[in-house]
């Protein structure tokens, strides 16, 4: 064991591959800073040892951010798109909904208003409110249009797509504002009209996810995911850059120890997930969930030391995590709730067995992701060396002929939905599938 844990420690391939994502700049769905940072996956992948390396390309609708603006009396606030968002015009009244919970939405007059809601929940409150959830409560009162204010300080506004599968463009225009900037329209202009302007181009793209196979040629197989999107305000290198970095660390890795392998490894590397898991969702479409033995999806993986894995319910996950934290002497934090927001959840839905990998940060929400602040210098090398051989330890662990995992009904995932507060907000932003 003790041989292939010193190169991992000392291996700087995924850290290495992580700069090389950064530094292309712009990864938005469908741009070709993501074909281009797909490529450079396909190569990274073929280099660490992987085989049948290959792009996957999809249709995905494109959009690309122009300017945009909140114009409050004779001000003009900082204030960026969010992708997805109509390009289009609109003056109401401003309404601040503050947190924007549920039910902050049922006795509120909100026709043709512009509405504000916080990023964040209260600390009393026992789920996360998605963003997307938010927006079409705003929408389903008849807002004119929508206003997220970052609850983050430091003058970051937040970024986040709308849409649905159905309609991937959203019905209203929606803008990302600071925190600061939230606090001066809510103090200075709540009663008051407002505008939000988003002009951006809305057209017809392609993405890809890039694929490659470690170990034996069985037909089930460990699929082990990240993406490569990232939002094209920052350099997306905590989400998602550094779940790719760990892929690729953990592929190298495997390919070291090929032998030990009982059943084969997949990696998939996803595009399009940060506008509504495109991605994912078209390879969970094509894909036979029979040959699945597990997913162990990356993403949210090196802003923290410790790692935080989501299990949804599969005993036998949580106890393979529990076996690779003892035996490496080394805190993982396992979470039995279900969590429907990254690239796992296009399998999980319908029972398939899958862990979405992230991290302990202390910080509420997505802390510095989806802002300007999604940088390079977040993050630390030894981060990615330590979590890249937890989590080869626990691919393994899941590959062996004597790890056994069993599916969930689908009916038991919806009814862990419901008793978890989670079907409302589904339902409303069209991700209820059953």
């Amino acid at each position: 064991m003790s041989t292939w844990i010193g190169d991992a420690f000392t291996s700087d391939v995924g850290w290495d591959h992580l700069e090389t994502l950064v530094d292309i700049g712009n990864r938005m769905a469908g741009s070709d800073g993501e074909r281009r940072a797909a490529e450079a996956t396909r190569e990274a992948l073929a280099a660490v040892g992987a085989r049948d390396v290959r792009l996957d390309p999809f249709d995905v609708q494109g959009w690309t951010r122009g300017s945009s603006a909140v114009e409050a009396g004779e001000t003009t606030q900082d204030s960026i798109a969010l992708p997805r968002s109509p390009s289009t015009t609109v003056t109401g009244e401003l309404v601040d909904l503050g947190y924007g919970l549920p039910t902050d939405f049922e006795d509120a007059d909100l026709e043709g208003c512009v509405v504000m809601v916080a990023s964040n929940v209260p600390d009393h409150y026992d789920r996360f409110v998605h963003r997307r959830e938010k927006y079409y409560y705003a929408v389903e009162a008849g807002a004119a249009g929508f206003v997220f204010r970052n609850h983050v300080e430091g003058c970051l506004p937040p970024t986040g797509s709308v849409g649905t599968e159905a309609s991937p463009i959203g019905e209203i225009p929606a803008v990302g504002v600071s925190k600061e900037v939230g606090a001066r329209l809510g103090r200075r202009f709540t009663g008051e009209p407002v505008t939000v302007r988003v002009d951006a181009t809305i057209h017809d793209a392609t993405s890809q996810n890039v694929h490659a196979d470690i170990g034996p040629d069985t037909d089930e197989a460990v699929l082990l995911t990240s993406h490569v999107d990232a939002h094209d305000i920052a350099e997306g290198a905590g989400d998602n850059g550094a779940g790719t970095a760990v892929v690729v660390e953990v592929a190298r890795a495997l390919a070291a120890r090929e032998d030990e392998l009982d059943t084969r490894v997949h990696c998939v590397v996803y595009g399009a997930e940060e506008v509504g898991l495109v991605g994912s969702g078209h390879d969970a479409d094509a894909r036979d969930h029979g040959t699945v033995k597990a997913i162990v999806n990356n993403d949210g993986v090196g802003r923290g030391r410790t790692l935080r894995l989501y299990t949804h319910g599969f005993e036998t996950l949580e106890t393979a995590t529990t076996t690779v934290a003892e035996r490496f002497d080394h805190p993982i934090t396992t979470v039995p709730q279900l969590g429907p927001h990254s690239d796992h959840w296009p399998y999980v839905q319908w029972g398939v067995p899958g862990i979405h990998v992230m991290s302990e940060t202390g910080d509420e929400g997505r802390g510095w992701g989806h802002t300007f602040a999604d940088t390079l210098d977040k993050l630390e090398p030894r981060t990615v060396r330590e979590q890249s051989i937890l989590l080869t330890e626990l691919v393994v662990e899941l590959a062996a002929d004597s790890t056994t995992i069993s599916p969930r009904d689908p009916t038991s995932i919806a009814a862990q939905l419901e008793a978890e507060d989670l079907a409302e907000g589904m339902r409303i932003i069209g991700d209820w599938p059953y």
